[in-house]
């Protein structure tokens, strides 16, 4: 609802997804239109703006329709939090996709029972990723602390608050070296690949413009942003490791390059990862955080560890190293 009770416009959002040949994966969420601007300035204005992400009007249990370049449609409904998830098999899906793999369709509201205004004359853009047949390898990043200086490991977490409801997206910083490494990897040891970049995250999907704009005002390579539902949170097994099997099953005959960080538990999950899933881990890359003890945990944890190369690296120019010397860039 707008300002002196005027209705907003409508909207719909699609997050980049992933798919196969014959799987059609998407999600995204139909909302009011709050007129968010990420690259507004002043501490108000940016407060006002994060406060406008997680104060949502959802449009709830409303029709949506999915059109394909070749006409094809299929339809769904959104549940009671305004999100949508539409999982379908269908065949013939690469040949609809561009040089880089995306698919790009359009979504739109079915329901004409609702009397409000809607944005774009009810055509939203979306994308999904159908990685080539020739990838070499994909990956799997984490994006806090791993490309984005976010604070995980500060006292009471403040630097994560901070910077996320005071810090415009097109002021974050990157790891230094990380978007030019990513690049390397996505296009392989040939240089002429179009290996898939998965950017996995456990920020709620209210960031996921916040973080889709961070990552291509940066440079990094485009892939699908994998983030969480609030109702997430109280899972007992770490949405991050579910995601990333996702992928996994997706793509059966891939391998993966898995990046995090050393500050939370993105060590566990991927070693564990990879003892449970043999030959589908080509190496892990564990960035290292601002924390003694928790650095030196993680060192322990890949002493012996022999199943898939571990490296702890301080700066990307390790893992470039590393990764030129085990053939996953030229």
């Amino acid at each position: 609802m707008g300002i002196f009770g005027k209705k907003d416009k409508l909207q719909i959002i699609a997050f980049q997804t992933y798919g196969t040949d014959t799987h059609l994966y998407l999600r995204g969420r139909a909302l009011e239109d709050e007129g968010i601007d990420l690259a507004q300035k002043g501490f108000f204005k940016l407060f006002l703006n994060t406060w406008k992400r997680f104060e949502t009007d959802e449009i709830k249990h409303t029709g949506i329709k999915i059109t394909l370049p070749d006409d094809r449609t299929l339809t769904g409904t959104t549940d009671k939090n305004g999100y949508y998830l539409i999982d379908d098999t269908l065949g013939d899906l690469e040949k609809l996709t561009n040089a880089e793999g995306w698919l790009q369709c359009e979504i739109s509201y079915t329901d004409e029972s609702l009397k409000r205004e809607i944005l774009n004359q009810n055509r939203f853009p979306a994308e999904i990723l159908i990685p080539s047949k020739t990838s070499e390898f994909g990956v799997i990043s984490d994006i806090d602390d791993t490309i984005l200086h976010t604070g995980v490991v500060s006292l009471l977490k403040w630097q994560v608050i901070f910077n996320t409801f005071f810090k415009r997206a097109t002021k974050r910083k990157p790891l230094e070296g990380a978007a030019e490494f990513y690049h390397l990897l996505h296009r392989g040891k040939s240089g002429k690949r179009a290996n898939p970049i998965f950017y996995v995250s456990h920020s709620p999907w209210n960031l996921y413009r916040y973080l889709e704009m961070f990552l291509t005002v940066n440079k990094f390579p485009k892939g699908p942003i994998i983030l969480r539902s609030f109702v997430d949170f109280r899972s007992k097994k770490p949405q991050k490791q579910k995601e990333v099997l996702n992928i996994l099953k997706t793509y059966p005959d891939m391998k993966f390059i898995l990046i995090g960080d050393s500050g939370e538990h993105d060590a566990d999950i991927y070693m564990q990862i990879a003892k449970n899933h043999p030959n589908r881990v080509a190496a892990i890359y564990l960035r290292t955080v601002r924390h003694k003890k928790r650095v030196r945990r993680i060192k322990n944890l890949i002493e012996n560890y022999t199943l898939t190369p571990v490296l702890l690296i301080e700066k990307s120019e390790d893992a470039l190293v590393h990764a030129k010397n085990h053939g996953f860039i030229a």
